[in-house]
């Protein structure tokens, strides 16, 4: 019997290059316009072993979809896609049960690389494919795995990351806190003490945009991090304040 992908997308020029590209490698391909049309598709066959879901769907977003989604089909693995994304999103579609998140446009290879890494974690016994330590997150984007590295950084001004590629191969990747970021932090809080674990985050966050508007890690396998998130300094100011 072949391995069986939902394509859940409201156009249907993608529906229809995703339909050609999965039929090419083999497999059985069913498509849903919105979220309403595939929990009836799901309610009477809840087999689908990956389901593709657009975020930006008619009636209801793609995350409440994947809610949803994920009581009607449990074992399917959803892969979101989208245009319009930042890793704050790709990290709320993890915690709701998403497998990897794909920007728009799409290629054929990123669609077989992403299909296919989905039926290999579905093909995992259970509880195999969450792995990580208490207390850590994995983020995965485009076919790639951000995990957290080592806990002990060889320079303080380095942060270590582990990206897993849609091969399965590892590569160790360092983002520098350059002194211009921490300068530039400092001016802008001024009394306000910076925590380490927010540099962590914003090193995360530039190494996950890195990859998501790039489409791979960066082949030197370091990345300077020239700035930080004003936004993040706000809500850290507010923090503070209310202590």
């Amino acid at each position: 019997m072949p391995e069986r992908v939902l394509i859940i997308d409201d156009e249907e020029n993608i529906r229809q290059m995703l339909r050609l590209t999965l039929e090419t490698a083999a497999y059985e391909v069913g498509e849903a316009g919105d979220g309403m049309e595939a929990f009836a598709i799901l309610g009477g066959d809840p087999a689908w072993n990956v389901i593709l879901l657009d975020q930006r769907l008619p009636l209801m977003e793609g995350t409440e979809v994947l809610r949803r989604i994920k009581v009607l089909a449990p074992r399917a693995r959803v892969v979101m896609m989208t245009a319009f994304a930042s890793v704050e999103l790709a990290v709320q579609a993890m915690k709701l049960g998403a497998t990897d998140f794909l920007r728009k446009p799409l290629t054929p290879e990123m669609v077989r690389n992403a299909v296919t890494a989905a039926f290999k974690s579905a093909s995992q016994p259970p509880g195999v494919e969450g792995h990580e330590e208490p207390g850590t997150r994995a983020v995965t984007m485009n076919g790639f795995t951000i995990l957290p590295g080592p806990d002990i950084a060889k320079q303080p001004n380095e942060r270590r990351f582990i990206v897993r590629k849609p091969n399965g191969r590892n590569q160790e990747v360092v983002v520098e806190i350059s002194q211009e970021a921490r300068a530039s932090a400092a001016r802008m809080t001024r009394e306000v003490t910076i925590d380490e674990n927010l540099w962590t985050s914003q090193a995360e966050t530039f190494l996950g945009d890195f990859i998501w508007n790039d489409g791979d890690v960066p082949h030197s396998g370091r990345l300077v991090l020239k700035g930080i998130d004003r936004d993040a300094l706000e809500k850290l100011a507010q923090q503070k304040g209310q202590k």
